[in-house]
């Protein structure tokens, strides 16, 4: 059994062969004006849709402004402004928000969170036969075994009618959370460690759920939640052409079932290059730590930030990662909103110097990229960039970093396929070009 996981010299034969067969000329993307990644160099992405869910901008009058991000018509920064002034969690607001299209009041806010605490439960047994057998290192994976799973325990799982889809996606914003927590205790079980598995508390929010059902004493700060909650509002959602909306709009398109759709967006974000920044940052401060004495030597920092750009140092991919962004080139509203919080968590911590260690990448790494790059828009940071800070800060294992991106990102995965099933009447089909020669057909005797 153990030679089919085995890459042979056969593999490698055929893989020459594929990657041959499968190159395609870069000076052909130029010739029929082809935009790879659907971006053009200014980061302007190809126009797929029209929605309603959110807005991401970076430009005013064509040229670049600093970044804003709407939900709904809705300034985050605003929304984020009202929930601190009145010191109280968000999550569940901006949730309403995004799948419903309106502020909920104050009695249709409690409702809607009386009946997510309602829907934190997962079918009998399903914690023991599902997510505790065979355990991935890869918490994603698990969590997109469970969500497939649960096809089988609905009693409509094809019904794709606007009721029957809203109650599946309240369903899953409300079990994310624990079949995450729950996936990654089993892998950490598989490890050696013991297990415990606490049940959410329908008193609670989800932020505060995710602390609780997490750790051993169920213990967490006001703060500390207050953080994680901020962190879910602002990677709930970010327009429409992120990979995994995207995703989420063209499985949609297909007219399949609500967990098929989702385990696809799952699929997306699992990937390095969407939901998996945060860890890389985190890898890469863990490098920085190691490789330069004096962290407050600030031309000792830029050194080694140059040492990454020239691909000389951590992992020689030549990218300062948690800077830069497909579509803002002055600023990230989400990591503007959150670093005033990240600041806080540190002094909680006691973690100030790690912090302003932050702080001085942040500063001098778009200077830098800007010596040491042809670019063709302005770099910042973006809310990667601290995010896996804030996770490591709140004790939170690395191997649930991106799947509490999940648990943020399901919600405006719901809105949009909500969106799509009532406004769209086609299913998405772009058009590749087909660059390949004509060939005549060869017998086989003949080869």
């Amino acid at each position: 059994m153990e030679r089919i996981f085995e890459i042979t010299e056969l593999d490698m034969e055929k893989a020459r062969r594929c990657v041959q067969n499968n190159v395609v000329a870069e000076g052909l993307y130029k010739k029929y004006d082809v935009m790879r990644g659907l971006r053009d160099i200014n980061g302007n992405g190809v126009m797929a849709g029209l929605t309603n869910i959110s807005e991401v901008k970076a430009k005013e009058k064509g040229q670049p402004c600093p970044g804003e991000l709407y939900y709904r018509g809705y300034d985050v920064k605003t929304l984020v402004k009202n929930f601190v002034a009145e010191n109280r969690f968000g999550f569940e607001e901006t949730a309403y928000l995004l799948l419903f299209g309106e502020l909920p009041s104050r009695k249709e806010l409690e409702d809607f969170n009386e009946e997510l605490a309602q829907r934190r439960t997962l079918p009998q047994n399903f914690t023991r036969d599902v997510i505790m057998k065979a355990p991935s290192e890869n918490m994603m994976i698990t969590l997109a075994k469970s969500l497939l799973t649960l096809y089988s325990y609905d009693p409509n799982p094809e019904d794709t009618s606007v009721p029957n889809v809203i109650r599946q996606c309240l369903n899953l914003i409300s079990q994310f959370p624990m079949m995450a927590v729950y996936s990654y205790n089993a892998y950490s079980h598989s490890m050696g460690n013991s297990l415990y598995i606490h049940q959410p508390d329908p008193e609670l929010c989800t932020a505060e759920n995710i602390l609780r059902m997490l750790r051993p004493d169920k213990n967490y700060t006001h703060l500390e939640a207050s953080v994680l909650d901020m962190a879910l509002i602002l990677h709930m959602e970010h327009g429409g052409g992120n990979n995994s909306s995207f995703t989420t709009r063209v499985v949609t398109s297909s007219g399949t079932d609500t967990y098929s759709v989702m385990a696809a967006a799952l699929a997306s974000l699992k990937g390095p290059r969407h939901g998996g920044a945060n860890i890389k940052v985190v890898q890469m401060f863990e490098d920085l730590k190691e490789n330069v004495r004096d962290l407050k030597d600030e031309d000792a920092v830029a050194d080694y930030l140059r040492r990454l750009l020239h691909k000389e140092a951590f992992d020689k991919a030549g990218l300062i990662y948690g800077v830069g962004h497909a579509v803002y080139s002055i600023s990230d509203p989400r990591a503007e909103i959150f670093k005033d919080f990240v600041r806080s968590l540190a002094a909680e911590k006691g973690l100030q110097d790690e912090f302003e260690l932050y702080n001085t990448v942040e500063r001098l790494a778009p200077r830098l990229i800007a010596e040491e790059r042809k670019i063709y828009k302005g770099v910042n940071t973006n809310v990667d960039f601290y995010s896996g800070f804030v996770y490591s800060m709140l004790g939170l294992p690395v191997e649930l970093y991106t799947p509490m991106f999940a648990v943020a990102r399901i919600v405006g995965w719901s809105a949009h396929r909500l969106e799509e099933i009532v406004s769209a009447e086609k299913i998405i089909r772009p058009a590749y070009k087909a660059v390949a020669p004509r060939r005549e057909y060869v017998p086989i005797s003949q080869r």
